[in-house]
């Protein structure tokens, strides 16, 4: 593990390919997580993509926000080697991931949420104002939100494609078809599998099935009312 020292002369751990896997037992759920980056100041949670365990974040990005705040990644509930069953609506996940911030004693995060990941983090900020600073969500959309109960055939259909071309669904799911859009997807493919030890376990598929429904309710739902979120908030 690289560590580099701050101003203030405490060590900054940078490297995504090494930091341990960690476990913490919360409301009846042992958690897996990792986190990075300073010992101090408010944490950025990261919230997963579907189908997404701890290795499915591209380490350039995790250690690109580690170098000036600490990072935490987490395995929700009954996916990849966190224990328990997988929720099947993301007011849930979003109840399990609030679960697991206040377990390691954190009154205020920031969070990250990617996809299905920026579906969670806009409950929480609804549900738990007090718990969130700030946030940013990418590649997501709100509960009611146009094409979000499509998510689950777009999803079969390009998995379906990679078994057709060999290739992996994210491929198709991430990245566009044009010669810059193939590049950068088999470059992100690659740094995923840049850390070789202590790996994580991959989603069972019952995890996987689960994840879609919640999706699909949360797209079936009426328009969500997004004024309650106050705090800052980057869309991408």
């Amino acid at each position: 593990m690289t560590t580099v020292p701050t101003a203030t002369g405490a060590a900054l751990t940078t490297t995504w390919q090494n930091v341990p896997t960690h476990t913490i037992h919360a409301g009846g759920v042992e958690f897996a997580y990792r986190q990075l980056g300073p010992n101090s100041g408010v944490p950025v949670v990261f919230l997963t993509h579907l189908s997404a365990v701890l290795d499915n974040w591209d380490p350039r990005v995790v250690e690109g926000i580690a170098a000036q705040h600490r990072v935490i990644t987490f395995d929700n509930r009954g996916v990849g080697a966190s224990s328990g069953a997988t929720p099947r609506s993301i007011e849930e996940m979003a109840s399990d991931a609030v679960t697991f911030i206040r377990a390691l004693g954190f009154d205020q995060v920031d969070l990250f949420g990617l996809s299905m990941g920026g579906m969670i983090a806009q409950v929480i900020a609804q549900q738990q104002p007090q718990l969130v600073r700030k946030m940013i969500i990418a590649g997501t959309g709100p509960a009611g939100g146009e094409g979000i109960d499509k998510v689950t055939r777009i999803t079969y259909l390009d998995i379906a494609r990679g078994l057709l071309t060999r290739q992996d669904p994210k491929q198709f799911l991430f990245f566009t078809r044009t010669p810059n859009g193939r590049r950068a997807g088999k470059e992100f493919l690659a740094r995923l599998q840049e850390r070789t030890n202590d790996r994580d376990k991959a989603i069972s598929v019952r995890s996987f099935r689960a994840q879609l429904k919640a999706i699909h309710r949360s797209g079936q739902q009426k328009p969500a009312d997004l004024a309650s979120i106050q705090q800052p908030v980057l869309v991408s």
